[in-house]
């Protein structure tokens, strides 16, 4: 489903349950369901140099032509429009958005937009040795970094790419003195979950958090099956054979669902993010989504998307821009899809993770 400008002030029908719905207008930045949506993740490529099993179907070749992308121009326009509704936080995403040259340019930019508070990335950090001052220097806040794996040849088979690149990464962003960087790794059974201990120790040693995530059917559906899931709770049971978790109910790194865990011994923080057993994981969603082509979608598991770049190329101004933004905020809906046998549309390398 994709909305373009004529859409603009519909109601918000077809999408899902209008529970705890609101009646009346929207405020500014207010979901349906009154939360509050203050964050836009911001793909910049569809392009990746990895090829991880859960977010590229194998022998997928679907790039965008690059013509179809948004220019660094069209990027800064949408989140000056987006920061003037009461956007405050961004990310820049991909696939991998290193692979793109300009990104230190799109950072220094946004910067200068009045209402911009928080700027991250997300990266699999194989290009984040040499772009980490860079990236500092131009107003970057925050990264977080893929680390599925310290094995060399389990990091190899998840990925396709080469963990010691990311570690000299990871190495690089924390000597460039980022406000925060955090690790990300989804969880796969038969496949990394004996990497888990190894990694909190890591994430330990370099006074790093580390997130653990819960497979999420968006490349296609037969990535998750019932033989390779596991969820955060078996996840924890592993960490807790080894080291006792305190939980850390009022510990917020960052503007995403992670519940956090000290664990007493190493040290470390855990985080967990279980988008499909925890079944309040939507409640506090405060996100949307804007894809490599320039369309807006409020949700991930969901197909509801609204298209900015063709507004853009017909000349729209702000007030339009504006306009098209409100209504994917009316379109958002109370909870993903992943749990009724959701279909994706196209991979998690073609939306922004």
């Amino acid at each position: 489903m994709v909305v373009g400008m004529a859409a603009t002030g519909i109601a918000p029908t077809g999408v899902g349950a209008a529970r705890g719905a609101k009646t009346g207008a929207n405020s500014n930045k207010m979901d349906p369901f009154g939360r509050i949506i203050d964050y836009l993740r911001i793909s910049v490529t569809d392009r990746c140099n990895e090829r991880c099993l859960y977010c590229m179907p194998e022998g997928y070749k679907g790039w965008e032509r690059q013509p179809d992308h948004l220019t660094a121009a069209e990027l800064i326009r949408i989140v000056r429009a987006a920061a003037g509704l009461g956007f405050r936080k961004f990310r820049l995403t991909g696939g991998e958005p290193l692979v793109r040259g300009d990104v230190p340019d799109i950072v220094r930019a946004m910067t200068e937009i009045p209402g911009v508070e928080s700027i991250g990335l997300s990266t699999n950090g194989m290009k984040l040795a040499a772009q980490a001052q860079p990236l500092r220097e131009a107003g970057l806040r925050t990264v977080n970094v893929s680390l599925d794996a310290l094995d060399p040849e389990i990091y190899r088979r998840i990925t396709g790419g080469d963990v010691a690149r990311v570690l000299a990464g990871i190495r690089a962003a924390v000597a460039a003195g980022f406000e925060r960087v955090k690790l990300n790794c989804v969880l796969m059974r038969g496949v990394n979950e004996r990497e888990l201990w190894p990694l909190v120790l890591f994430a330990a040693a370099h006074g790093l958090p580390l997130r653990l995530i819960e497979l999420m059917p968006v490349t296609t559906t037969e990535v998750l099956t019932e033989r390779n899931f596991m969820a955060c709770g078996e996840a924890m049971r592993v960490l807790e054979q080894r080291d006792e978790m305190a939980p850390q109910p009022d510990r917020k790194l960052g503007h995403g669902p992670a519940r956090y865990f000290l664990l007493k011994q190493t040290g470390a923080l855990v985080g967990f993010i279980g988008a499909l057993t925890n079944q309040h994981f939507c409640d506090q969603c405060n996100k949307m989504r804007l894809t490599a082509d320039g369309k807006v979608r409020p949700c991930l598991g969901n197909h509801i998307e609204v298209d900015l770049r063709s507004a853009l190329r017909r000349g729209a101004d702000d007030t339009v821009l504006r306009e098209l933004l409100e209504t994917a905020l009316r379109l958002k809906p109370w909870e993903h899809q992943f749990r009724n046998q959701y279909q994706p549309c196209r991979p998690m390398t073609a939306i922004g993770g």
